[in-house]
């Protein structure tokens, strides 16, 4: 890996986009740390506990969130928008043809994802405000103070997407995942300092989940280069006069992505009586759902319910989210119309249930091993008081190595492709 960075160090046009991200992550940084008008941060102390559904926002922003910053929202608002507007492509049959249209429709999409974002963002950063304004953190409460940090805040939001754009045209890899990467990465020194700083925990226990973070990071990553592969076999034809000889190739299945989405789903399920009663103090049912210490109360997070119910939806939405955006009846209907089919199994409609098979059966096994990552922090609080806040939850490792393995592929990319060019040179 390092050698890949060296290498790409020494290429001119590389440089430049390493210099241009190492510029983002300083313009970044800087405005994760300006707060928003009429805020006081001193009483911004406990506006977000480490492990609960403002946490991951609080972790996936950097730290911006606690801190009310100009990037409070982060991008989640496009996140949100863009995995609403995934899930009308399959359900609305318009947008799923629109879709099919090629690169025009494509955009289409993607400018109706950014009206959602905005209205998203909008919604967003009133009910943030609101948060923030019951911790009597917000000194000016009149119409002009609320909707010039609502503008802010939705301006911040926009102007991150934007900068995502930048980074995937003049910098490495995705924009946007790459945008939540160094907010991750920002926060696990102070993580990692407040776990080592904590004197109730027993160095055995310490060892113990040391050894098991480490083996599920390796497990992580193993699972996020995994891929179910289904041979294909292509007769041979006549392409342009010219006779072609079968090959085989291959359809590669990888779920890392639902696995990632299904956590979120899970998360935001669960956590969604505890965030209300963060809103709505004064409702003592969102409070009592979610403070309530009996052990099958699914929604407090010290029972053991909520680790069964976690674990529970982190499988079923896996497997929800891959059946919805994996479609094997147009997979198979494009097999065919290619003159490609799995050995063994007829076109059409029984290489469509074979391939739908293979879906459920991918997707269940991956949503076990999510749901094992996910409710880890929670297992480990069990074990040790101490570990409770700790945030090293499913999401965050899946992030983490899906997009530095992605970039080491970008990376890996370009440097073959100039290393061919001054080849043919």
């Amino acid at each position: 890996m390092f050698e890949i960075f060296t290498n790409a160090w020494k290429t001119k046009e590389l440089q430049k986009r390493m210099l241009f991200m190492l510029l983002v992550v300083f313009v970044f940084r800087l405005g994760n740390h300006i707060t928003v008008p009429y805020v006081n941060p001193k009483d911004l102390a406990g506006l977000t506990n480490e492990g609960d559904l403002l946490g991951l926002y609080n972790l996936i922003s950097g730290g911006a969130l606690g801190r009310f910053s100009l990037f409070a929202l982060g991008v989640i608002p496009y996140i949100n928008a863009s995995i609403i507007m995934q899930l009308l492509t399959v359900a609305l049959p318009p947008l799923e043809n629109l879709q099919k249209e090629g690169e025009e429709g494509r955009k289409k999409i993607q400018n109706w994802t950014r009206y959602a974002a905005l209205v998203i963002s909008a919604l967003m950063a009133y009910g943030t405000y609101l948060l923030v304004a019951s911790t009597g953190a917000i000194s000016d409460r009149s119409f002009t103070a609320v909707s010039l940090i609502v503008l802010t805040l939705v301006a911040g939001t926009f102007f991150l997407m934007w900068l995502g754009d930048q980074i995937t045209q003049y910098g490495i890899g995705n924009g946007i995942s790459v945008l939540i990467f160094i907010n991750i990465i920002s926060r696990l020194p102070q993580t990692l300092q407040q776990l080592g700083l904590s004197a109730s925990i027993n160095p055995m226990t310490a060892i113990l989940v040391t050894l098991l973070m480490a083996a599920l990071f390796v497990g992580v990553v193993y699972f996020s280069l995994g891929e179910r592969r289904i041979p294909v076999q292509y007769a041979g034809r006549m392409v342009n006069g010219r006779a072609m000889k079968g090959q085989t190739q291959y359809l590669p299945i990888g779920v890392a992505s639902s696995a990632v989405l299904g956590i979120i789903f899970a998360m935001s399920m669960m956590e969604f009586p505890a965030t209300l009663s963060q809103l709505f103090p004064n409702n003592t049912i969102l409070t009592n759902m979610a403070t309530s210490p009996v052990w099958w109360n699914p929604f407090n997070r010290e029972t053991w319910a909520y680790i069964v119910m976690y674990f529970v939806l982190v499988v079923f939405f896996v497997v929800f989210y891959t059946d919805i955006t994996m479609k094997p009846d147009e997979m198979a209907e494009n097999m065919q119309k290619s003159g490609g089919y799995v050995n063994g199994i007829k076109p059409g409609k029984k290489t469509e249930e074979y391939l739908g098979g293979v879906f459920f059966r991918v997707a269940f096994y991956a949503g076990i091993f999510a749901a094992v990552i996910a409710v880890f922090p929670l297992l480990t609080g069990k074990l040790d008081s101490a570990y409770q806040q700790m945030n090293f939850g499913g999401t965050v490792l899946f992030i983490i190595v899906g997009v530095a393995l992605d970039t080491i592929r970008q990376l890996e990319s370009q440097l073959m492709t100039r290393h061919y060019k001054g080849f043919l040179k």
